[in-house]
């Protein structure tokens, strides 16, 4: 981790470990190559205080009381807040456990981090919590596009269609943007930069049926030039429909 990164979770590591994070000596002094890395909370439960989680990764506090589609490093204070944080290369571990009871491990991820690669970890599912990690592209996209990725993780909503439109365009007329995605894939698309709409339906759905049959829709999402974002299908905290969209900024 960066020393700016270091030095504000050590300003907050009393606080963080009255929630079971636990302070460490510092392994992660950039001092060779790096790569980088989020976490996103995809973990859900019966209710939002049992589907909290506290992240740490090398023994340092990456994340507390990380509620279902929340972010970290995003989500630590700044001048800490980042998209992603450096992590030396190597064998590296990312350890969640229950906020509301820090004596329960709910997973404990194994990374190989390689030099100038960035990661996501997204932790789904319930119990057992199930990591699932992504090698991100963050090279800039071409000029005047925006890089999209999409990434399905709503397991209760099988296999979709991915409509990327201007906002309130005619499903029945329009080519599925990622056709037939099954869980756990991730796709990158590039568009002009603009204002869109992004509908999911069920995969293979007819035409004259797509509106009607609309499982996710973010209404309206501005995606700017030279940028890159992620949007994450994901069902409700506990399981299930309605599903929603997450939106992360990739850079």
């Amino acid at each position: 981790m960066t020393h700016r990164l270091s030095a504000v979770l050590v300003a907050t590591a009393a606080v963080l470990a009255g929630c079971g994070t636990v302070e460490a000596t510092d392994p992660l002094l950039p001092t060779g190559p790096t790569g980088r890395i989020r976490f996103v909370n995809l973990s859900f439960a019966a209710d939002t205080t049992t589907g909290k989680v506290n992240a740490s990764l090398e023994g340092r506090p990456f994340g507390v009381d990380l509620a279902y589609g929340r972010a970290t490093p995003a989500f630590l204070p700044s001048p800490a807040a980042a998209t992603y944080s450096p992590v030396l290369v190597g064998s590296r571990t990312l350890v969640l456990k229950r906020t509301a009871d820090t004596t329960t491990t709910v997973a404990t991820v194994p990374l190989q981090i390689e030099n100038g690669v960035d990661y996501t970890v997204y932790a789904t599912g319930s119990v057992p919590v199930t990591p699932f990690v992504t090698r991100d592209t963050n090279t800039a996209p071409a000029t005047g596009q925006v890089r999209v990725r999409v990434v399905h993780l709503a397991p209760s909503a099988g296999n979709v269609d991915v409509f990327v439109t201007p906002v309130g365009a005619d499903l029945a007329s329009a080519t599925p943007t990622l056709a037939n995605v099954p869980l756990r894939a991730s796709a990158y698309l590039s568009v002009p930069a603009g204002t869109y709409q992004v509908r999911v339906v069920p995969a293979g759905t007819a035409p004259a049926s797509r509106a009607a049959s609309v499982a996710i829709n973010l209404a309206s999402v501005a995606l700017p030039a030279n940028g890159a974002r992620t949007l994450i299908a994901a069902d409700n905290f506990s399981g299930g429909a309605p599903f929603r969209f997450i939106a992360l900024v990739d850079r």
